[in-house]
């Protein structure tokens, strides 16, 4: 049984602090529904507390910057810090560092790439709070799929496009299944669904094409 306790309260608002004008991609909802929703699916599946402060917290560093790697292991320990830093692809300043599209795609392609050779060999720890956060974005891609105002029209908001996007969600379900995740049956389930529905032609392992 996960105790929740100030610490976890605490978190919260630290997260509602720092991600307060960010918004989901191409929506009015707030950034902290989405870290809610992680922190939710953490403890769904038998995570401790500090798994899910760090499900609260593990965009910090990619959407509000640098600085929040300190703060975070200062304020919540270096349990959480571990896995907020094992969940973070980039910080928001590494991604602003690229103005034109090809470079952000380039630096996009290689940061999944990287990631999933990270998820790899990564801790079981760390994998659940990760799983959790690919599971809840997954979910809304395919709302938005299901959805017929919006549909394939979805994957402008990415980077990486439709075939970047499907492939490496594809690569991260595989990687959580052969890892054993808790939350992996679910991923597996959205995923086959979003391909099913943006018609892909075929699945195949995350190369960035």
């Amino acid at each position: 049984m996960t105790a929740i306790t100030k610490r976890f309260t605490d978190a919260l608002d630290y997260a509602r602090i720092a991600h307060a004008a960010q918004f989901r991609k191409g929506s009015n909802i707030p950034d902290l529904y989405h870290l809610l929703g992680v922190a939710s699916l953490v403890i769904e599946h038998g995570g401790n507390e500090d798994q899910a402060i760090a499900g609260l917290l593990h965009d910090v560093i990619e959407d509000c910057g640098e600085p929040h790697r300190a703060l975070v292991r200062q304020q919540f320990g270096g349990a959480v810090a571990k896995i907020v830093d094992d969940c973070t692809d980039g910080s928001a300043e590494q991604k602003k560092a690229h103005s034109d599209a090809e470079a952000k795609r380039q630096d996009w392609t290689r940061r999944k790439l990287d990631y999933l050779s990270h998820l790899a060999k990564a801790d079981d720890t760390t994998l659940l709070v990760s799983g959790c956060d690919k599971l809840h974005n997954a979910r809304a891609i395919l709302v938005d799929l299901e959805n017929p105002e919006v549909g394939e029209e979805v994957f402008k908001r990415f980077t990486g496009g439709k075939q970047g996007t499907l492939s490496y969600y594809h690569s991260l379900a595989e990687t959580f299944t052969r890892r054993k995740t808790p939350m992996a049956p679910q991923m597996e389930q959205v995923v086959a669904r979003i391909h099913e529905l943006a018609k892909a032609s075929k699945r195949r392992g995350f190369t960035g094409d």
